[in-house]
Order: C-alpha cells, then structure tokens, then sequence
C-alpha cells in the first residue's frame, strides 16, 4: 500500500522525463514560430511576445534539466524526435498566421494546465519544492495562455480542427514521454 506522505518514485521518474520533455518542446514550439518570423513573417509585435513567452519556458525546462541530471532520470528517448515536431509546429503554425500561432500556444498550455494540475494532485509532501516549482510554472504556462487569446488566438471555423489536432498530438506526446 501506497504511502499517503510519500510520492511514488515511479511516477516522480514519469513527471520529471515528461515534464522535461515538455519544457523543451515548447521551447522548441517557439524557436520554430521565431524562426519563421525572423524569415518568413514579419510581425514584430509577435515576435516580442513570443520571445518573451520563450524566456519562460527556457527557465522551467533549465529547472527539469537539472532535476534529471540530479535525480539520475533517463529523459525521453524521443527528445530529436519531440525537438523536430516542436520545431515544426512553431513554424508551421506562424506561417499560417498570428491566429494560428497563438492558438498553438493556447492549445498546448490547456493541455498543460490539465496535466500540471494531475502531478499536483499527486505529489506528496515529501516533494513540497517541486510541487511549489510546477505550481510556479503551471500558473507561467495558464499567463501565456490567456495572453494568446489576448493577441488572437480563436477555435472558430477551421481553427477549432488545428486545436483538435495540436491537443491530440500534446496528449500522445505526454503519454509516449511518459514511458520510454
């Protein structure tokens, strides 16, 4: 039976990969969406605050890089894989336009917020500083979601299936990164 003070080791592996890897993804979301908008679309405003969003994102994915190294946890074996996908997404989505991109973050920050809440859920008062921290980044990730439906982000018309998709593919992500 399951300690009620001590969080399962297991599942602290799962949070710790996934959470890493997500991190990292959505920096690499917003390295894709600065690379098109430093080639293709030209939108400083976006650019701005993308790059603004990226800052915290590279924060919370330094924090699980070191939780990692320091907890000796294998990250995601699919990381090149996740790092091509994210980028990709970035891009493809700004070049489609400002909606677009900031339904991308919109979409992966619900998706976060639901399963940063789960971890929360779950964690026990022997890990107190990493449920503060995913607490910390959980209430970064719902900013940048309130600021993309601040700057355009819509789920109306033909945008409601790219959120479908987005979700879908943030869901199986989690769930791979999970695991292996």
């Amino acid at each position: 039976m399951q300690n009620k003070n001590k969080t399962d080791q297991r599942k602290l592996k799962e949070f710790i990969r996934v959470d890493h890897a997500g991190e990292r993804g959505a920096v690499k979301i917003y390295e894709g969406q600065l690379l098109a908008l430093n080639t293709v679309v030209k939108d400083e405003n976006l650019k701005k605050i993308i790059e603004e969003m990226k800052v915290h994102e590279k924060e919370h994915c330094e924090f699980f890089e070191e939780e990692i190294k320091k907890r000796n946890i294998q990250p995601t074996k699919l990381l090149p894989l996740w790092d091509l996908l994210g980028i990709g997404l970035g891009f493809g989505s700004t070049i489609i336009g400002k909606k677009a991109a900031m339904l991308c973050t919109a979409s992966v920050e619900e998706v976060i917020d639901k399963h940063y809440l789960d971890q929360i859920n779950q964690l026990g008062p022997d890990e107190a500083e990493l449920k503060k921290k995913i607490k910390k980044f959980r209430d970064d990730e719902l900013h940048h979601k309130d600021i993309a439906y601040e700057k355009g982000a819509t789920k109306k018309g033909l945008y409601s299936l790219m959120d479908k998709i987005i979700k879908t593919g943030s869901k199986i992500a989690i769930n791979i990164s999970e695991k292996i």
